[in-house]
């Protein structure tokens, strides 16, 4: 009989996800031992989340930010499904490929296009990089009338609200965001210099301070930037309710209701009940409890990464749920993978912290970290820079690099600068 590909599945396409494929496709395996890759997600491009924000601007386009999957794994060998994941079963019992009685790791997909169709799928090496998912329930008329920020789908959701208000007679349009962190102080710069003098934004953080966990250089350069755009800040404050053209917010026990034309929902993580309904170890916070090796307690064949983990590292440090921990937590995953495959020793993974990136606005970000603290127009362009780095493939790097040095040549003989 002959004997079948070892088969990797690969749940969620994000950095985890992605990269983590890119890096097994690199990995230098034996032709004998060389594995089926496949990568699953819901959508059908690849999101580099940190340059979302710039969609709101107009200083990037979706394809620079957005490549489909089939583009950017053409030529590695790594398989994609557009699929949404409906089940795990990771304790099915023994198939017909002379695996004994080892239990098996199955999953159940459903894809919608051009019909619905569900497909179950067996493997040997199970990872899960599905992220967290924005909670939008524990508030009044949050779930129906709050846009989150952390997809192609609310960037555009987005931008559709902001066009009908913009063509409008009102005289002001009136944003709300909700979360101080980066997040939040980000989407606040990037709507009220598109809206300008007609823009009336602020930000609810229910702490005592903006960036709470942040360098005290991003915490200034960003109270300069909020100021410099008249966007308000509301400390010590809580969301109680929204409706279409009103929020509700508690400060210091008082309940005080304001006009909105649009509430922004950019706090809270929580992972997808599909994830949290395993039989496996989860900490206080709901998240996967994983190894250094970033395998999962006590299933050493199944590896998860990225918002869904609660993770330390070889030296204990607690690692935070972030793009930078994602992206180096992908080239471990791979490399390990690959090690418990050809019997190497795996690797504990050693997070590096390569300091913080923060736009705010147009021409204007931070850069803390490694010795450096920069904001304005150096650090926007350092900012770019490294972020170009981390596109996932060199041929997009290319593209999106070409883009960006064409681009204001374009626009300087066409008049436009």
């Amino acid at each position: 009989m002959t004997q079948q590909l070892t088969r990797i599945c690969i749940l969620g396409g994000g950095f985890g996800g992605l990269y983590t494929a890119l890096r097994l496709s690199q990995l230098p395996w034996e032709k004998s031992q060389q594995p089926e890759i496949i990568l699953i997600d819901r959508n059908d491009r690849f999101l580099f989340l940190p340059l979302l924000y710039e969609l709101v601007t107009g200083e990037l386009q979706s394809w620079e930010i957005a490549p489909p999957y089939q583009e950017l794994l053409a030529n590695t060998g790594v398989r994609f499904i557009q699929a949404t994941v409906t089940g795990i079963d990771i304790d099915k019992q023994s198939d017909s490929r002379g695996l004994g009685d080892k239990p098996r790791l199955a999953i159940t997909l459903t894809q919608n296009s051009p019909l619905p169709e569900t497909i179950e799928l067996n493997c040997d090496r199970l990872v899960l990089a599905l992220g967290g998912e924005t909670p939008l329930d524990k508030v009044p008329g949050a779930s129906e009338l709050a846009i989150p920020f952390h997809s192609l789908s609310h960037a555009y959701r987005l931008e559709e609200r902001l066009r009908i208000l913009e063509e409008s007679e009102a005289e002001k349009i009136r944003v709300a965001v909700v979360g101080g962190g980066y997040s939040g102080v980000e989407i606040a710069c990037k709507v009220a210099e598109r809206l300008s003098d007609r823009g009336r934004v602020r930000i609810i953080e229910r702490g005592d301070k903006i960036l709470g966990n942040s360098p005290d250089f991003n915490r200034e350069a960003a109270r300069k930037a909020l100021k410099d755009r008249n966007i308000w800040i509301d400390l010590e404050t809580e969301v109680q309710s929204i409706t279409s053209n009103q929020i509700s917010l508690l400060y210091k026990g008082q309940v005080d209701t304001i006009p909105v034309d649009i509430v922004l929902w950019t706090v809270g993580t929580r992972i997808s009940p599909i994830i949290s309904a395993l039989p496996l170890k989860q900490s206080q916070r709901g998240k996967l409890t994983i190894a250094p090796t970033l395998q999962v307690i006590d299933r050493p064949e199944i590896f998860a990464l990225g918002d869904i983990v609660d993770c330390q590292d070889a030296t204990g440090e607690q690692i935070p749920n972030t793009a930078q921990s994602a992206f180096q937590q992908a080239d471990y995953t791979a490399w390990n993978i690959w090690a418990s495959l050809t019997n190497r020793p795996l690797l504990p993974f050693r997070y590096q912290h390569l300091g913080e990136m923060m736009t705010l606005g147009t021409d204007n970000a931070t850069l803390t970290g490694l010795g450096l603290q920069l904001d304005g127009t150096l650090g926007y362009l350092l900012r770019r820079l490294i972020y170009l780095y981390r596109m996932p493939t060199l041929e997009h790097q290319l593209k999106v690099g070409f883009n960006w040095i064409a681009q204001p040549l374009l626009d300087l003989l066409s008049g436009k600068i």
